[in-house]
């Protein structure tokens, strides 16, 4: 067990004086029998005319600030203090009819998992991808064959940081043979949708123990990986960024179906869009045990 404490500024800048809109985030980790909150703090400056929490669809808790005047600096720092249990070399128990690939998921499950076998893409070059990670006879063990796929999207892709919002089309990392956390993600999604297994996109933290986290994909920034659903072990973690599988020195805050509705921090302001002046975000993950 762990005890973190994770930092998570991120700073809006205008050229000239501007109001406002509503901004929301998603910045609290999501509790679990791995995950436990100890405190959390959320400092805005301006400070907010009305700062609520509300839980969406997800369950994911989601800040809700809404603001008065103007300014030509918003500033958003959020302080969380939490233990963390980690499986360093996760053996998952799966239900026999699931071990091997292919398999079916149960009937009384498949209307919660719908949204998760959903694809947002058909393209084909995605289904040749993904294929390409099973045996030739078809059949392979689920584990081996999401390992195979979480470590060649590595071996496959260069890593990029991005700070612009967005996620590209996984067909378009494939083609450009590069992407940030969100984009290996969720061409991982995309790759077992495919294949008939239930994904969801996740966004968070990662720690980087003794190391520099300017030096560990997304260390110092927000992270982004998925999960899958697999019979007997629930909701997998795979980080194909960092080739992690489980939960290592991931935190989950945020899960949802699409990139789109896990986003940490997003909101509007009133004025020429000339006005804004850039964005800056920092995280950073302690080891406090």
């Amino acid at each position: 067990m762990s005890l973190l404490t994770v930092q998570h500024v991120t700073i809006y800048r205008y050229a000239d004086p501007v109001a406002l809109g509503e901004h929301r985030m998603m910045v609290r980790p999501r509790e679990s029998h791995d995950l436990r909150l100890i405190a959390a703090r959320l400092d805005i400056v301006p400070q907010p005319t009305q700062l609520r929490w509300v839980h969406d669809v997800f369950d994911n808790s989601v800040a809700v600030a809404t603001f008065s005047g103007r300014t030509t600096e918003l500033r958003f720092e959020s302080t969380v203090m939490l233990e963390h249990i980690e499986t360093e070399l996760p053996d998952y128990t799966l239900e026999p009819e699931a071990a091997t690939y292919p398999f079916t998921y149960a009937r009384d499950d498949l209307p919660n998992l719908a949204p998760a076998l959903q694809r947002q893409s058909s393209d084909t070059d995605i289904d040749r991808w993904a294929a390409s990670f099973l045996a030739p006879s078809g059949s392979s063990d689920t584990i081996a064959l999401l390992r195979a796929m979480t470590v060649g999207i590595r071996e496959q892709l260069a890593y990029t940081r991005r700070t612009e919002r967005g996620v590209q089309t996984p067909s378009e990392t494939l083609r450009c043979g590069s992407g940030s956390c969100r984009d290996f993600a969720l061409l991982m999604i995309e790759g077992v949708r495919s294949l008939g297994l239930a994904a969801r996109f996740v966004s968070g933290y990662i720690f980087a123990p003794d190391a520099d986290p300017a030096g560990v994909p997304c260390g110092g920034a927000t992270h982004a990986w998925l999960q899958v659903y697999l019979p007997g072990a629930g909701w997998v973690d795979f980080d194909p960024t960092n080739r992690i599988i489980g939960n290592r020195n991931l935190i989950r805050v945020a899960v949802a179906w699409d990139p789109a509705h896990a986003l940490p921090l997003w909101g509007s302001f009133f004025g020429y869009p000339s006005s804004f002046l850039g964005m800056e975000v920092a995280v950073s993950v302690v080891d406090r045990t």
